[in-house]
């Protein structure tokens, strides 16, 4: 198809006013045909600023979602398979690897879309025959942030590619790759001015557009990934531009309006999802209490944490013993949700990443003890609860066997003895089609009569205690970090498997776990598990869309504050600054992350007192593994070949430097252009 027309449905949602894009394809020659009255429409302010929405509708599609989800973050030193049968495995451990590959695909896709509306609101600014200048002046500075964005996704994942920056209705159907530097140059220039003419506070107090802080956080990372191509900008690298926007960043953070939480666990609680404080850019998820939700047709419900999940049906079967409330099919399970995929697993490398004795952020950004839960709230407050709350804490509760215990390697001594619920949830209903929400609270240890008035309300739901105690009775399954012995094991009256023993020891790296067959764990189902990342399933009132647990609707942060002092750091050292100054961004980290205020210090490790680079990649994995920067990480600093036969067999006998540095131009662009041949697909 050489031009396909976009019909374009108005639809009160998310932004006001949003135009929502039905794209059966998006590519470059994709400009529509546009008649007299849709440039009326868009001549009108009121028109305008809603076809402006369309420039975010991308972001939340398919970029902050799970294709993209995927493609920024594995194939790295951070994530592997669980299984054998590796999924996703072009991008997971570079095999098979086509310029078909639907990820890719969408995630090209997806951008360049977003790119040509970034672009026709920039270009019929100066046409409006009405409204305000200072608005107009601050919906094309978004539209500048977001096509920057844009941009910086592709030419980290593609490479050289067309820098396209005016709406021309006239279809290029023979388009010329710019080069690394001019794309650059683009995003610098489009986010440097966007700096200047945004608001520290979002337009109309809408806090889904970007603002200034916004733009700096994204202009201070688009040096850095510039500065791993060797650009310059006059005398300077950008590698120093990056250090200095950063820095200006941190000292300024309050006139910008930009903060960052004293407490780790602030960052992914749940009461701060909506609005949170660290957020410098942020994806905003539907409402299932807004009356715009059940007239949203946008697929904006993105299913990105079931994939960083183990299968829990695997592991204990599906409400056999153990564990009574099934998690892999849909609506049973309203404490998990529905865990049917289990591609991404963290590597050893990770996983040792953290001192868990010391670092809070461990148990706040991964599960490893596995629990049962209540729906007394439910019952109590509906006459009818829905099936997946309707649980009594009677039946939630495990009354251990001899045959429980010999099959999960458990005390005997403990036959007869019981393991409760954590967490008890309650069920509302939001909408037509969000239907009902499952909103936890939980049962503090040692309080097991069942009465609703001992819940607690609790950051986050899914954070389990650490350590876990010798004598816990509310979670049947923990993995270990420690390595527990046989002794160790024998004093707690739930199944145990230390994290270390789930690897393969033939794999020297950390990139292989064991077979669920054969594996010398008791009971060997439990190799299905791994430590989940849990940074991205809400379990908050609002975040579930209740007729697919699948999706969750809770907002997904793009960058946050932290990724600041991160980078801050990072540049400092490339740029031929002191390792102490960096030491001292990564400290601010650090030292939030400590268990106890007195934690921080040379002796637990820490406090640095300097850094190198191997620091900085540590702390970004403590700190932001999974949230959609690591691959482009990796790629800044040529590091796919050392650090993945460091960390990654599985990745490293694969990876070829020649072609995988960048992503295959997919092959929908490429079918659509007259010199497909010529424009090649980076060699794949």
């Amino acid at each position: 198809m050489k031009n396909q027309f976009i019909k374009r449905v108005f639809c009160t949602c998310g932004l006001g006013v949003l135009m929502i894009l039905s794209i059966p394809s998006c590519k470059l020659d994709e400009y529509n045909p546009v008649s007299l009255a849709e440039e009326e429409v868009l001549r009108d302010f009121n028109g305008f600023r809603s076809f402006q929405s369309n420039i975010y509708t991308g972001l939340w599609g398919t970029l902050i979602s799970m294709p993209y989800g995927i493609v920024s973050e594995v194939g790295t030193d951070l994530w592997t398979s669980p299984t054998n049968s590796v999924s996703n495995r072009q991008v997971m451990a570079y095999e098979e690897f086509t310029n078909n590959f639907n990820l890719v695909t969408n995630t090209w896709d997806y951008a360049w879309s977003s790119i040509k509306d970034c672009n026709k609101t920039i270009q019929i600014a100066p046409l409006i025959k009405d409204g305000n200048a200072a608005d107009i002046k601050t919906l094309v500075a978004e539209a500048k942030v977001m096509r920057a964005y844009y941009y910086s996704v592709l030419v980290a994942q593609f490479g050289p590619i067309p820098l396209v920056t005016t709406d021309d209705p006239v279809k290029n159907l023979n388009p010329v790759r710019n080069s690394v530097a001019e794309i650059y140059t683009q995003i610098i220039s489009d986010l440097t001015t966007a700096a200047q003419d945004l608001s520290v506070t979002p337009y109309q107090g809408n806090l889904q557009r970007v603002t200034k802080k916004s733009a700096l956080g994204l202009l201070a990372r688009a040096y850095a990934q510039g500065g791993g191509e060797g650009l310059m900008e006059g005398t300077k690298s950008y590698w120093l531009r990056a250090k200095e926007v950063a820095e200006d960043l941190i000292l300024n953070k309050g006139a910008y309006g930009a903060t960052m939480y004293t407490d780790f666990a602030q960052v992914f609680a749940s009461a701060n999802n909506r609005n949170n404080a660290e957020a410098l850019f942020t994806a905003y998820g539907l409402n299932p209490y807004s009356p715009s939700y059940d007239v949203a047709t946008s697929n904006n419900k993105p299913n990105l944490y079931l994939h960083y999940y183990p299968s829990l049906d695997n592991a204990f079967g599906a409400g056999t013993d153990l564990f009574k409330r099934a998690a892999g099919s849909n609506t049973s399970n309203a404490y998990y949700g529905r865990l049917n995929q289990s591609f991404i697993a963290p590597t050893k490398y990770l996983i040792n990443c953290f001192n868990a004795t010391y670092d809070k952020r461990w148990e706040n950004s991964f599960v490893t003890a596995f629990t049962n839960y209540s729906g007394e709230q439910a019952k109590a407050s509906n006459p009818t609860p829905p099936g997946p709350a309707n649980v009594t804490y009677a039946s939630a509760t495990v009354t251990l066997t001899a045959a429980m215990c010999t099959k999960y390697g458990i005390n005997p001594a403990f036959i007869g003895q019981k393991i409760y619920p954590y967490a008890d949830v309650d069920a509302k209903n939001a909408s037509a089609n969000a239907t009902w929400q499952y909103i936890p609270k939980v049962w503090p240890k040692g309080a097991t009569t069942g009465a609703t008035s001992a819940l607690v309300a609790v950051a986050n739901a899914n954070v389990h205690p650490y350590p876990l105690d010798v004598d816990e009775d509310r979670f049947f399954a923990f993995l270990s970090k420690d390595q527990l012995s046989p002794e160790d094991k024998a004093l707690r009256k739930y199944a145990v498997v230390n994290i270390n023993d789930l690897f393969d020891p033939a794999d020297p790296t950390g990139a292989k776990y064991k077979n669920p067959t054969g594996n010398g764990l008791t009971p060997i189902s439990m190799a299905n598990l791994f430590p989940a990342l849990s940074k991205f399933n809400h379990n908050f009132d609002g975040g579930w869309l209740g007729g697919n647990f699948q999706q969750k609707l809770g907002n997904i942060m793009v960058m946050r504050m932290a990724e600041v002092y991160l980078l801050a750091a990072e540049a400092t050292l490339k740029s031929g600054g002191n390792g102490g100054v960096a030491a001292g961004y990564l400290n601010e980290l650090r030292k939030r992350a400590c268990r106890n205020p007195a934690d921080f210090n040379a002796g637990t490790g820490m406090m640095l007192s300097s850094a190198t680079m191997n620091d900085v990649f540590d702390e970004y994995a403590r700190e932001l593994c999974g949230e959609f920067n690591r691959w482009a990480l990796l790629k800044r600093h040529k590091a796919f070949e050392t650090r993945l036969a460091q960390y990654n067999g599985r990745a490293s006998a694969s990876f070829n430097p020649a072609k995988h540095y960048n992503r295959p131009i997919p092959f929908s662009f490429l079918n659509t252009i007259n010199n497909g041949n010529e424009f090649g697909n980076n060699g794949y």
